[in-house]
């Protein structure tokens, strides 16, 4: 009884939102994020505490699951983002942010937290029917007859993540790639539904950038020699195994076998391999592949009667396997392989990356899995590039289900910003009317999320500049620091999308300073100029959602109860 010890009694903490110390852990985390944010944002080393691997990089992918905090609402904020980012995989920034400058604000302005949810729904609820109108100024319409908006978008979650420190023509040479990667797993003459193919990223380090490449087809890494002679020019019939063929009795599980003494179970093991590979052969099967081991008896044995043999294949690229050839794979080695499991590929040949010799699987037909080759100078870089090219890749899928773009460089959350100011200074009486409040407590809670909105743009900006928004269209441009207002009315150039330039009949504003509201004017359609920064739009929509959402349930948060034992 000496041993036992008193168990202690849980720590209740009230209202968490008042407390300085949760206050400053939040802030903290938002200034950690914002220096990451945008083209020129700052890179983190992460690492434990007792040392091991450093990782650099500015991706919230990246970044959010090697911090760790006991602080459970930055646990709960972190995993709110996370969820967003296993989803949308881009926006995941902007939605920390944004999250954690309106709990930041609402603190700041001494806003009620009950009236300060309501606000923020009302609110978010203007952002998503504006950019769901066709009319709205801050959305671009994705065509699919040209590669110029899938080039943009693809360049501009390239160029957001400074880690990867790519040229101009390497960023041009990735961002193609990407864009020619995703192409190539749309099907064009598939019946029925479609499903979307693969792409499978390999990575070789030492290479330049400009090395990197995309193929049709799964590109394999050889870990055995490889003739040449093996392959034929006509398609060879495959086989693809999810069991392991070492003899092992791995799909046997934990259970108990009973094996007669007299009984040499290595040797009738290997006898049901040599069995299995008769058939093989029989069958006229000419490329065996198997996510595990594979037997070296059984490997000679094939490869003796001109099979092709590829084990260790591995979880990843079972599925683009198997959609490449047209097999299903075999899960056991104890019955007869039906004929419906082969498959065919076209042909083989290798490939040499570096110190990499990786074997080149080509598609019979029309298969929409293609293999994505990156290179760059170290490991870290090429860990970055990996992450957003990814990334990127999955803001141009997103393209498929909903054809359209946000403008990027901060322009739509400073022109989001504006309009719902407008809105919110035109209906404060019907509004505040609808929520039970006064319309001075509605203003100041639209004040909040707009200055909110506007602190995402400012955030771009890492080297002491400001911001500022013009006074007709309410686009973003940054301004460097020491700039006179001379320098503004000629020097400013294109706002951060692309869109707006600047001419000496500009007003403007700085982004920090009160400033009279306006509706903000849509751009002419005839006007010839591109952006040249795009962001996803379902992915950002979905990042607004998640950060408002996220918001308003850490200020409904009254009590926090921690086990401490």
């Amino acid at each position: 009884m000496s041993r036992v010890v008193k168990k202690t009694p849980s720590v209740c903490t009230d209202m968490p939102l008042n407390n300085a110390e949760v206050c400053a852990k939040l802030h903290l985390m938002k200034e950690l994020l914002r220096s990451c944010y945008g083209p020129t944002g700052r890179l983190k080393h992460i690492r434990n505490n007792i040392g091991g691997r450093v990782t650099t990089s500015s991706s919230s992918s990246v970044l959010l699951p090697a911090l760790s905090s006991s602080q459970p609402l930055l646990n709960l904020i972190k995993s709110s983002i996370l969820n967003h980012i296993s989803r949308f995989s881009d926006c995941g920034l902007f939605a920390a942010i944004f999250c954690l400058s309106l709990l930041e604000h609402v603190r700041q302005h001494e806003l009620r937290e009950n009236l300060a949810i309501k606000v923020n729904k009302h609110c978010l609820s203007l952002c998503t029917s504006y950019l769901q109108r066709e009319d709205c100024a801050c959305r671009v319409k994705v065509n699919f007859c040209s590669s110029q908006n899938l080039m943009t978008l693809a360049g501009s979650i390239i160029s957001s993540k400074p880690a990867c420190l790519l040229t101009e023509a390497e960023k041009h040479h990735i961002s193609t790639m990407v864009v020619r990667a995703f192409l190539q797993t749309i099907p064009c003459s598939t019946p029925g539904p479609v499903t979307l193919g693969h792409t499978v990223t390999v990575t070789i380090v030492g290479l330049r950038v400009l090395d990197s490449a995309v193929f049709p087809g799964l590109l394999v890494e050889m870990y055995d020699p490889f003739d040449q002679t093996d392959s034929s020019s006509g398609p060879l019939r495959t086989v693809l195994f999810s069991t392991s063929l070492a003899g092992d009795l791995a799909e046997l599980g934990d259970g108990t076998i009973e094996v007669d003494p007299d009984v040499d179970t290595d040797l009738q093991v290997l006898n049901q391999l040599l069995e299995l590979g008769k058939q093989l052969v029989e069958d006229e099967v000419r490329l065996c592949v198997c996510q595990k081991v594979i037997h070296p008896v059984l490997q000679q044995y094939l490869r003796s009667h001109g099979v092709v043999v590829l084990e260790r294949l591995g979880m990843a690229l079972m599925e683009p396997l198997s959609m490449l050839a047209g097999t299903q794979p075999v899960a056991t080695l104890h019955a007869r392989i039906l004929s419906t499991a082969y498959g065919r590929v076209k042909n083989l040949s290798t490939k040499q990356f570096g110190f990499k010799t990786m074997l080149h699987l080509q598609p019979e037909g029309e298969a929409a899995v293609c293999t994505m080759v990156l290179c760059h100078r170290n490991e870290t870089m090429l860990d970055e590039l990996k992450v957003v090219c990814q990334k990127a890749e999955h803001g141009l899928r997103l393209t498929l289900k909903e054809p359209s773009a946000l403008l990027g460089g901060g322009c739509t959350e400073t022109h989001l910003s504006a309009y719902v100011k407008h809105k919110g200074q035109q209906e404060a009486s019907e509004s505040a009317a609808g929520l039970g409040c006064s319309p001075a407590e509605f203003l100041l809670g639209v004040k909040v999320f707009c200055r909110s909105l506007d602190m995402v743009a400012r955030s771009l900006e890492h080297d002491g500049g400001t911001s500022v928004i013009d006074l007709n269209h309410a686009h973003h441009w940054t301004v460097s620091a020491g700039a006179t207002k001379e320098d503004m009315v000629g020097g400013l150039g294109l706002c951060g999308c692309g869109l707006v330039e600047n001419s000496p009949s500009t007003k403007w504003t700085f982004l920090n300073t009160e400033y009279a509201e306006f509706c903000p004017a849509p751009l002419l359609g005839d006007s010839c100029r591109k952006p040249t920064v795009l962001d996803s739009f379902t992915a950002k929509v979905n990042a607004l959602q998640v950060a408002v959402e996220t918001a308003n349930l850490v200020l409904d948060v009254r009590y926090i109860i921690e086990d401490v034992n």
